[in-house]
């Protein structure tokens, strides 16, 4: 690797593309998708359920994920899928992003992910292009990319990709407006898909988009995960604890095993927890000190296929992303959800939602205690699953889309 030093720009501007469009060698598609990514492990996730499901309805399409996530290498990528690293980026406000390894280098790092990103657009030159949440890409490095995939004489879709909620409505509009997503979306994008259902939030009212982005908007439902069923064996009810990427739950696994350990011996509770791969170690290893010798708890520092852990779960005790919410939907779990409030309150505005359709209980963040998280866990214990009345048919609609705009020259 060159050494990057902070006089000298890492690329000081982008070599010309070639004319000539990329040589085609199949009749199925080029894909790629571009990730939104931060914090946690959702938009990554997501990002690989999409691709997964794009290369099933094409099997010989070439699918490229572009994205910063500092922990794609720990899932498994599907087969005829590959990815391209950027340098990584952290939240540290609702709309304020800095590097996450490289922190005193923030202008080369910008510069690196423009470049990167556009050599490889332009370079792969996609049929079909999937930006997730940010229409200019994160503080706008997708933006001059996108003006030049519209002057060029070959075709390319371009979607944008939205979870259900992207925070509360008054500061969305705010954001939206700051970062011209609405205004790109009108200029450059075929349509825009919702991963969410309209009945339970509608995004196109409540973030005011304009006429013409809400013609464009396919609200596609939510995203089913695969599931796996397992016969329920004998003993305690058995609890999950899982915090997703674990980077702010920390405070949650605490609240609940204090709340554990002060149950009465006569109430019996074998309880999982998993803290994720973004769990500060200076707090997993607080957590192991004070809490490691509990009998009845199993740690786990990361498991990036949570499928068996569910099947096994009688209650879990989560926060609420997008793709724990999913995942939660599909096997139909009892839950308590203990949503994030900051910097965005997506989570919280997504639990309150969801429960108030009975599919959960939350935990409002002003209610964490170790009693009042115990209480909503016992009470969850009680009661049977609900049947789920959310629509979790998102990826057929997704791949019915991906025909509809991609039309009849790809088998």
């Amino acid at each position: 690797m060159v050494p990057v030093s902070r006089s000298a720009a890492v690329i000081s501007r982008p070599e010309p593309m070639a004319s000539v469009p990329p040589l085609r060698l199949t009749s199925a598609p080029k894909i790629l998708l571009y990730s939104h990514d931060t914090f946690g492990l959702g938009n990554i996730r997501r990002t690989l359920l999409l691709a997964g499901a794009l290369r099933e309805e094409w099997p010989g399409a070439a699918v490229l994920i572009v994205t910063g996530s500092p922990v794609i290498h720990s899932f498994r990528v599907p087969e005829g899928i590959d990815y391209i690293k950027l340098p990584c980026l952290d939240r540290v406000a609702a709309d304020n992003y800095r590097p996450k390894f490289l922190a005193d280098w923030s202008a080369e790092v910008t510069r690196l992910r423009r470049a990167i990103l556009r050599r490889t657009v332009l370079g792969f030159g996609p049929d079909l292009m999937i930006v997730d949440k940010r229409a200019g890409g994160i503080d706008g490095e997708l933006v001059d990319t996108l003006r030049t995939l519209r002057r060029s004489s070959r075709p390319v879709r371009l979607v944008l990709g939205i979870r259900d909620i992207l925070d509360e409505p008054e500061k969305t509009r705010h954001s939206l407006e700051k970062s011209g997503c609405l205004q790109l979306a009108e200029r450059y994008f075929d349509e825009v898909w919702i991963y969410g259902e309209q009945a339970i939030f509608d995004a196109v009212r409540e973030y005011g988009f304009p006429t013409a982005v809400a013609g464009k908007t396919r609200f596609c439902g939510y995203l089913r995960r695969p599931t796996t069923r397992t016969a329920r064996k004998p003993g305690p009810p058995r609890v999950l604890v899982a915090t997703g990427g674990g980077g702010d739950g920390s405070e949650m696994i605490r609240t609940y095993l204090e709340g554990l350990s002060a149950l009465p011996r006569s109430i019996a509770i074998d309880s999982t927890v998993v803290f994720g791969p973004e769990m500060p170690e200076a707090e997993r290893a607080a957590i192991y000190q004070r809490f490691g010798a509990m009998a009845d708890v199993t740690f786990v520092d990361f498991e990036p296929d949570m499928t068996h852990r569910y099947a096994e779960a009688d209650v879990v005790v989560s926060m609420a992303g997008y793709n724990t919410v999913c995942e939660l939907l599909s096997f139909g779990l009892r839950a308590v959800l203990v949503p994030r409030a900051f910097p965005v309150s997506e989570q919280l505005v997504r639990a309150r939602l969801l429960a108030a359709r009975g599919c959960c209980e939350v935990v409002e963040p002003e209610e964490l205690r170790p009693d009042r998280l115990l209480e909503a866990v016992q009470e969850a214990l009680r009661h049977e699953p609900r049947p789920v009345t959310v629509d979790l048919e998102g990826l057929p609609r997704i791949r019915e889309r991906a025909r509809a705009l991609l039309g009849s020259e790809f088998e």
